[in-house]
């Protein structure tokens, strides 16, 4: 299984960008696909996550409202638009997947994902 994750780059505060995920040799059509990001000298965190049962979308307090993901589990893509850039919106941002349907309160921990993508880097300029 492999996720490729794109879409990455250097923008201005205020822009927007859209990442996107593609994952290749399984679907999880009855799982979960998310995007964690990691700052320099900070800890992995939580961004988004779409969940394929309901179609259910959760997001970290940081994003929401600026930040929209979504996906095709046919296409077993997903994608993250993100308006209203920050600064401290910069980082690697990683794409993750697992086909565990993941009750909500495991959807923010990175061990519950079994499949990462390489990452892709998003920088905010101020």
């Amino acid at each position: 299984v492999q996720l490729q994750a794109s879409g990455g780059g250097l923008v201005q505060v205020g822009a927007s960008l859209r990442l996107s995920c593609a994952a290749s040799g399984r679907a999880f059509s009855n799982g979960v696909m998310g995007w964690f990001r990691q700052a320099p000298g900070k800890e992995r965190e939580f961004v988004a996550a779409i969940r394929w049962s309901g179609r259910s979308t959760h997001y970290a307090d940081s994003v929401k409202g600026r930040f929209t993901i979504s996906g095709d589990n046919a296409k077993e893509s997903v994608s993250l638009q993100m308006n209203s850039l920050k600064p401290e919106d910069s980082a690697i941002y990683y794409c993750a997947a697992t086909n565990s349907r993941l009750i909500i309160s495991r959807l923010r921990d990175g061990i519950a994902y079994d499949y990462w993508g390489r990452g892709t880097l998003v920088t905010v300029s101020s």
